[in-house]
């Protein structure tokens, strides 16, 4: 049985904002993201087998905070036993996954967000970095395991993706049962469904759509007032923040701390305390998606992804998570990688094989985590977090949200935290 989790010391630091013409050139504007270097605590390279999860990326409240760290725990060992056994990359992804799903704390399986209907609907992706074969899913509603779904359809059909319906009877053809769409559903999100519908109709609506003003001017960073590609509702108070010190000429300045997941105004702007935005409550920041990757003692990747989505999502609406190559991607001669956060950027950047590429080109995995989520921040507005491992088992997690519950086990022992 694994010891408790080791306490590490890891701070918040700030890199180079990746350009957006050029995400190889090194901009002199920071942007905050967190990430765990690989050797800190000296961590040999070579070690194998090894697992790591993620619980989402978000602003995990304080009172929700032990739920996060021990629902990954569970994850981690369940899944490295089966790796320290013999098993493969593959099960081992599936059964922490599994586990995670199973845990009402996260945004997978039972306890998802609800849509604007009060259902849930689910996507996941499992994908075998050997062979590159990969089974997806989404939008099913009657399904409590959908990586178990995934999996089916990795294993069985000639097929990668099924949706719906369809995935569903695929799923009860080859074993799993239907459930009621009920057993998914917790009263704490109808609650949750409930205030974010009123949040919206007393006019905190969506203002981010298409990653580019009314006139089709590209986005940049000096100019992301209005249209700031997060597609979350949640974060109306964020582009208020934004709104505000643009009308006053200056650019504004991430402030992000364990309990405000808002975008603090510079210090220089001088609003009065009535025009400072209100703090979003972290309890209603999304808290989408959770995801493992691992390395066997074979040599082998894998990767899963699963999700419920975001709050109050449109009935069909299909994020990044099971989607090959954007918020899973597993192969044997680059990475393995799961993401976590608002996916329509995270699609526009097919941000997984983007990461995964930088690793196949030479960079350790460790800086090509943190320079995924700067380009994410940089090209798009985006924020999210990542767990990104190689194939002699270097690793890298980061993040630019308030948080994110990730562990990491391997020979050297397990470890967890809500943030890096």
């Amino acid at each position: 049985m694994p010891g408790p989790p080791l306490s590490l010391h890891i701070s918040a630091v700030f890199f180079p904002l990746l350009g957006v013409s050029d995400t190889d050139s090194i901009r002199d504007n920071p942007v905050p993201c967190y990430l765990m270097p690989t050797d800190a605590p000296n961590i040999p390279s070579s070690i194998r087998p090894t697992l790591l999860v993620h619980g989402g990326a978000w602003a995990i409240p304080p009172e929700m905070a032990e739920d996060h760290q021990r629902g990954v725990a569970h994850a981690l060992e369940v899944g490295y036993k089966i790796l320290s056994e013999g098993g493969t990359a593959t099960d081992a992804v599936e059964a922490a996954v599994t586990i995670l799903e199973d845990d009402p704390t996260f945004d997978a399986g039972r306890g998802s967000f609800l849509t604007s209907e009060g259902k849930v609907q689910l996507d996941a992706l499992l994908m075998d970095g050997a062979t590159l074969r990969a089974g997806g899913i989404a939008c099913v509603e009657h399904l409590r395991n959908p990586i178990q779904a995934a999996r089916l359809v990795l294993d069985k059909s000639p097929h990668i993706y099924f949706v719906g319906a369809g995935a569903e009877a695929f799923a009860q053809s080859h074993g799993m049962a239907l459930i009621d769409n009920s057993e998914l559903v917790l009263d704490r999100e109808k609650i949750r469904l409930k205030e974010a519908q009123e949040r919206l109709a007393a006019g905190q609506p969506d203002q981010t759509f298409s990653g580019s003003d009314s006139s089709g001017a590209p986005t940049n960073r000096s100019s992301f007032v209005g249209y700031q590609d997060d597609k979350s509702p949640e974060t109306a108070a964020q582009h208020r923040a934004e709104e505000l010190a643009s009308k006053v000429g200056l650019g504004f300045s991430p402030g992000i701390n364990e309990f405000d997941s808002t975008w603090a105004l510079a210090p220089e702007v001088g609003l009065s305390s009535e025009e400072q935005p209100e703090p979003v409550d972290p309890k209603f920041e999304s808290h989408d998606t959770v995801g493992a990757v691992a390395l066997d003692q074979y040599g082998n990747l894998a990767a899963g992804t699963s999700t419920g989505g975001t709050l109050n999502k449109a009935p069909g609406r299909v994020g990044d998570s099971s989607l090959i190559g954007c918020g899973c991607y597993a192969d044997n001669h680059s990475a393995a990688v799961s993401l976590t956060g608002w996916g329509e950027p995270i699609m526009k950047l097919v941000l997984g094989k983007w990461a995964t590429d930088r690793v196949s080109q030479g960079v350790t995995p460790e800086l090509a985590a943190q320079q995924a989520i700067s380009y994410l921040f940089a090209r798009l507005g985006g924020h999210g977090g990542i767990i990104l491992l190689g194939p002699d088992g270097q690793f890298g997690i980061a993040h630019n949200t308030p948080g994110m519950a990730w562990g990491i086990a391997n020979k050297t022992g397990h470890r967890t935290g809500l943030s890096i």
